[in-house]
């Protein structure tokens, strides 16, 4: 039978492995969170790009619409 300072050894042996597994798996997440904010910092500005060309090429195109209609009469 184990005494119980081995046993509270065992135990708290158990508790450091655990507490650096999650330690690891905690800084594994942050990084994965931090990526995932650049990505979406990324896409974000990438959107907002697209939303401007989009606006510019209506402008176009109301600008040609009126370019035919007096054309046309």
């Amino acid at each position: 039978m184990l005494s119980v300072i081995e046993q509270l050894n065992e135990k708290i042996e158990s508790m450091v492995t655990r507490y650096d597994a999650m330690k690891s798996e905690n800084e594994t997440l942050r990084n994965e969170v931090i990526s995932a904010k650049g990505q979406s910092e990324a896409k974000d500005a990438q959107i907002t790009k697209l939303e401007e060309e989009n606006a510019l090429k209506d402008i176009e195109i109301e600008e040609i619409v009126k370019k035919i209609e007096l054309a046309l009469g």
